[in-house]
């Protein structure tokens, strides 16, 4: 399939269906009417995709799959994800919010962060989160003095107060840093040596955390149960995993620990020619690696997989507003979004593809730089990509596999309000995130 060749239906959602007159059905419902009845630019997810990425990781993972909410959360999100019977891993007091919201039970959210402030860990321990990964010395720190202070601590979640009880130990995990560089965008690589996240084990960190998280266990102020490693993300390769499970191993196995936790990370295909494992074949290579490397099978070996649940299960809409030619090999056909719903091709120079949703089948013989309305030359969607010969002005314009990272990263930048998104399924569409209003924008001023 070349570059003008129909879009790639490997790249949409997993309901998708060609409708009577030509286009795009996602969850039933053709994308133009979408974008008719709730405007643009729109987010688009299709449920029953989310819901069998969810199960797929539960059925690959086990117990304590956690969903990595970076990738994109709400509330109905968090539902879902609970539903499906994932964990839900947050990396900040925000995060942490949402899921309570949500009323995901607390035992079932793992914190991480690499920089939990004195809140964010009370809150945490105050609600009984199900794990804290521990990613320096200095929030250790916080930890322990925290828990010094036997006393009950408080909470609001904004759900009401939420009551710790006293003598309850946390559960603790040490996020390790393995030394495995993968290849992806320098951004988004976390196991090399060279990181802001974890503990080296090169640099002996790991071990000096570990003598004192494990005399913490001894004084019964926490529970250490496991060690978290995370390699990065959109790594299209398991060799990476099995080399980082293979080093780990030998530093894992002395401890007598129950968990491992392989972090997530897992690559998704965003343009036509990319490949990359299903999450069944990610937990199967690991616990390959796991057996090779002498581990037993009783221990808990899990992940958090984030963009392999979310991405491929989302399309954005857009509409066209201007079509102009600037040169013999460039048309740029601008859209009323841009780097505020997705800023990844401005951030790693990410590739996406572009098609027209009332037309699927066609041709895409029309080479066009997509770009958005900001007041910026990088404010670019899709840098090289191709779409019928009649594409007009009005026309809505979709990219696909773009569930992940552009509503959890959207901004107001030129204080253009925030797409909204919507769920659908067997022929209905809600809501989950209603779009900001101009009046949103002053919301917060005084």
């Amino acid at each position: 399939m070349g570059p003008t060749s129909p879009i790639d239906t490997a790249l949409l959602p997993m309901t998708s269906e060609v409708g009577p007159e030509g286009g795009l059905r996602v969850g039933g419902i053709d994308l133009v009417e979408l974008a008719d009845r709730f405007g643009t630019p729109l987010f688009v997810y299709d449920e029953d995709h989310l819901r069998a990425r969810c199960r797929e990781a539960v059925a690959a993972w086990g117990e304590g799959v956690a969903y990595a909410t970076k990738a994109f959360l709400c509330l109905a999100m968090a539902r879902l994800v609970h539903e499906e019977g994932m964990w839900l891993d947050v990396s900040t007091g925000g995060e942490l919010h949402v899921a309570l919201a949500s009323e995901v039970p607390a035992d079932r959210l793992v914190l991480h962060g690499n920089n939990k402030s004195m809140e964010e860990i009370r809150a945490a321990l105050a609600v009984g989160v199900g794990r804290i990964v521990v990613d320096s010395f200095d929030e250790l720190d916080r930890l322990e003095n925290l828990l010094a202070d036997r006393s009950t601590s408080t909470f609001d979640s904004g759900t009401g107060p939420t009551v710790r009880t006293n003598g309850t130990r946390p559960k603790v995990l040490v996020r390790i840093t393995p030394g495995v560089e993968v290849h992806a965008h320098e951004f988004v690589r976390t196991g090399q040596d060279d990181s802001k996240f974890g503990f080296g084990i090169a640099s002996g960190a790991a071990e000096q955390v570990l003598d004192r998280l494990s005399g913490l266990t001894a004084e019964g102020i926490v529970e250490l149960v496991g060690i978290h490693a995370h390699l990065g993300s959109q790594v299209f390769e398991l060799e990476p995993f099995e080399r980082a499970i293979g080093i780990l191993a030998r530093f894992f196995a002395p401890l007598g620990l129950s968990e491992l936790v392989i972090g997530g990370g897992l690559g998704v295909a965003y343009v036509t020619g990319e490949t990359a494992p299903t999450i069944t074949e990610w937990a199967m290579a690991v616990r390959r690696a796991c057996r090779s490397a002498g581990l037993p099978d009783s221990l808990r070996v899990t992940a958090e997989p984030g963009r392999s649940i979310v991405a491929s299960s989302g399309v954005t809409l857009y509409r066209v507003g201007t079509v102009k030619r600037v040169s013999e090999r460039r048309t740029y056909v601008s859209v009323d979004g841009g780097m505020s719903d997705n800023p990844r091709p401005v951030l790693y120079g990410s590739g996406y593809e572009a098609f027209l949703p009332r037309e699927i089948g066609a041709e895409r013989t029309k080479p066009v730089r997509v770009v958005g309305k900001h007041c910026e030359s990088g404010d670019v969607i899709v840098a090289d990509g191709y779409v019928p010969d009649d594409l007009a002005v009005g026309d809505v314009l979709a990219t696909p596999v773009t569930g992940a990272y552009g509503h959890s990263m959207a901004s107001n930048y030129n204080k253009v309000p925030r797409p909204s998104a919507v769920f659908v399924t067997e022929g209905r569409a809600r809501e989950v995130v209603r779009r900001e209003t101009y009046a949103d924008l002053i919301r917060l001023d005084t």
